[in-house]
């Protein structure tokens, strides 16, 4: 059974309630015909009737609970939190309710925020930053959570490297430029990340254009402390860096250019150093290896909100739900 396969089948088991705000864009329909056929989540759309059965036009979606903002019994309750939340910046119950009515994705937090579904997967059409900025303003960080980062999960077809040709990429969708202290926790998150949606033990390489001192700069020195405080905070954790990325995956050249490493050659969690390398890495093995690329999925906030690239497709929507239920699952 692969990767996603798995995931379906524990969504499945324990199942969780979804909402998808982008009721705007023809691929959320077919994604939730397929979610609702294979019984994978219970669904929210958030949308008029009117426009929902206009775009939903020769699709099974009657199984999904449909949530009118203008009309939804609990809306002014959502407004009146909004106020309380936001008060300090200045929030009216005018500008509340212009923002939750304005804004679906927004509208889908405050869903989870009251209790009234567990989870939001949004950005098919709209920014990150569109997505995640309603869940850093309202629900804000998990506890113990250092940094909000985000990860792919990466399927390589026919892949003997990672487990299986299962991997964590992070952070490939959020953080720009990170400090050492944030690669660390960038690190530590996407380990456990791992952990939970693979079920194996997480190998984590600090990737970098250098292996072990093999070539001197600033940002392979980044690498370097990174890896220092990640180890020192994480001592049971298999961690190494900094290393290429062929020294992280590929057992005869890690065992080349890191004898000594753990995790050289068998690394299942790749940390790039900046948000350029991991945009472009899993851009990369998506469209050449032709993998599976589910993300950009966020860690670190109190409840599972789950962005998407604008560039996927039905099926990666109905992947990415799987996966924001089994994260709720786990909360």
């Amino acid at each position: 059974m692969g990767f996603i396969d798995t995931i379906k089948a524990r969504a499945k088991a324990d199942k969780k309630t979804i909402v998808l705000p982008e009721s705007e864009d023809r691929r959320t329909y077919e994604a939730a015909a397929q979610i609702l056929a294979e019984d994978i989540a219970n669904l929210i759309i958030i949308g008029s009737e009117e426009e929902i059965k206009k775009n939903s036009e020769g699709l099974d979606i009657s199984g999904a609970t449909i949530v009118n903002p203008v009309t939804y019994e609990k809306t002014q309750a959502y407004i009146d939190k909004v106020v309380e939340l936001r008060a300090k910046k200045g929030m009216t119950p005018e500008k509340a309710k212009e923002t939750i009515l304005g804004d679906y994705t927004y509208y889908g937090v405050m869903m989870v925020k009251m209790g009234d579904a567990d989870g939001l997967v949004s950005g098919a059409c709209h920014s990150t930053a569109n997505t995640l900025r309603p869940c850093l303003q309202i629900l804000k960080t998990k506890p113990g959570t250092k940094l909000v980062s985000a990860f792919f999960v990466m399927a390589v077809p026919d892949c003997e490297y990672g487990e299986d040709g299962v991997f964590v990429f992070g952070d490939c969708g959020l953080n720009q430029n990170p400090s050492p202290e944030e690669l660390a926790a960038i690190a530590e998150s996407s380990a456990e990340s791992f952990k939970m949606l693979v079920g194996s033990e997480p190998r984590v390489a600090m990737l970098s254009h250098s292996s072990m001192g093999s070539a001197k700069h600033a940002d392979v020195d980044k690498v370097v402390e990174a890896t220092r405080i990640a180890k020192e905070a994480n001592p049971d954790l298999a961690l190494d860096g900094e290393l290429q990325l062929d020294a992280a995956i590929v057992p005869s050249v890690g065992s080349s250019k890191a004898p000594n490493s753990a995790v050289a050659g068998k690394a299942n969690v790749l940390i790039f150093p900046d948000l350029d390398a991991g945009n472009i890495g899993y851009k990369l093995v998506q469209r050449l290896a032709k993998a599976e690329a589910y993300g950009p999925m966020t860690q670190g906030i109190a409840a599972p909100v789950n962005d998407l690239s604008r560039g996927c497709s039905a099926e990666d929507i109905v992947g990415v739900v799987a996966i924001t239920a089994v994260q709720a699952q786990n909360q």
